[in-house]
């Protein structure tokens, strides 16, 4: 992992550089920011170009044996630590039990998507931790000279998982640390890790990914025209994860998008009876799914609102959207946008409290009707 294949976070990466140009690489350094945002791939990077034996243009070169077996995950002289389960309650728990998934997740995942790393780890319902193990498990390891390298790099994932026990004995190692061992933390959740690990640390904070970073990522990657990857970029919040799992979204969006014009159709046509079918068939979607298509509603309502200001920057509309608002818009006034979205809002609500689907969306329909004519 190089810098170069990191989007954005600019001013971290020459804050990086300049630890190792001037030689004052912090012991004891935690990357911190929103989940989705490329912080691991960035300590992935700070450590290879740590390592790397020939850089170049502020990067690692990508082509010496260092980097190689970086890329490989096999640098004698990086060691990682991350959030496992017991695999058996009596036997010890490591990172290293789970070392061939982490080096699999790492590839397939480099924004650290911790819902698939559950998957990885084989149980969906675990609540993963660093143990004590793992500490006493690193000070045997750290007690080692360095094998190769001027350092030893200990790269942790989710500091803040790590329990009480654990978190106390590296304490020690991180107060008194040895001269050729540095630790990169790298957190979703600042606040619930150890203060006292906390206060030794020094900090780069980073912030949230911009849209357009978000929007060309999807747009190389996954061949997504660039108007629909923005759409995505917006609604994601920053967050590359939710972004790429916003994919998947999109595609069950335009069945959304099916339905939202069948009703604002059958409403400005009063077909009440075509109406009850319309109700019939977003039921048998499910109760998930339901909940899921009248937030869409609520979006498309106040996306449409936004349409009628003719601020194309304002709007995140994908472009079958957009084909559909550019007639639609007109009825979604400043008389009535607020009482659209409160009666969505309420039809919700009442869906995730496991109301009848059938009644409150016939109900929802006609209201709509009465709306959509004020």
């Amino acid at each position: 992992m190089r810098f170069r294949d990191i989007p954005a976070h600019e001013s971290a990466k020459e804050r990086l550089r300049n630890f190792v140009k001037t030689d004052k690489i912090p012991h004891a350094l935690l990357i911190e920011g929103p989940d989705g945002i490329g912080k691991f791939a960035l300590a992935r990077a700070f450590a290879q170009y740590i390592h790397c034996e020939n850089r170049q243009d502020g990067d690692s070169c990508g082509m010496c044996p260092a980097c190689m077996q970086h890329i490989s995950f096999n640098h004698i002289d990086t060691h990682f630590v991350f959030p496992v389960v017991k695999k058996n309650k009596p036997k010890k728990s490591f990172s290293d039990d789970y070392i061939v998934e982490w080096n699999d997740f790492l590839n397939e995942n480099p924004y650290m998507d911790f819902e698939k790393w559950l998957i990885a780890l084989d149980n969906v319902n675990a609540q993963p931790h660093i143990y004590v193990d793992e500490s006493e498990e690193l000070i045997r390891k750290l007690n080692f000279t360095s094998h190769k390298a001027r350092y030893k790099i200990v790269l942790v994932w989710l500091p803040e998982r790590m329990n009480e026990e654990c978190a106390n004995k590296l304490l020690k190692l991180i107060e008194e640390p040895h001269n050729d061992t540095l630790f990169v933390f790298v957190s979703n959740n600042p606040k619930e890790i150890l203060p006292t690990i906390y206060s030794r640390t020094q900090r780069i904070e980073l912030k949230r990914l911009p849209d357009d970073v978000i929007a060309s990522h999807l747009s190389e990657n996954y061949s997504i025209e660039m108007q629909d990857a923005m759409a995505i970029a917006h609604i994601a919040d920053g967050n590359m994860i939710a972004a790429i799992n916003g994919i998947t979204l999109n595609r069950e969006n335009s069945r959304f998008l099916e339905l939202f014009i069948q009703l604002m159709r059958l409403a400005y046509q009063r077909k009440v009876k075509d109406m009850k079918q319309w109700s019939n068939d977003v039921a048998s979607l499910g109760r998930e799914q339901e909940v899921r298509f009248l937030g869409y509603c609520q979006r498309m309502m106040r996306e449409n609102f936004i349409y009628n200001l003719n601020v194309g920057e304002l709007n995140y509309l994908n472009r079958a959207e957009s084909q559909f608002s550019a007639n639609f818009a007109r009825f979604v006034t400043e008389r009535n946008v607020i009482k659209l979205i409160e009666v969505l809002n309420k039809a919700q609500i009442d869906i995730s409290g496991n109301g009848n689907a059938k009644i409150v969306l016939f109900d929802l329909a006609i209201k709509i009707i009465l709306l959509l004519k004020s």
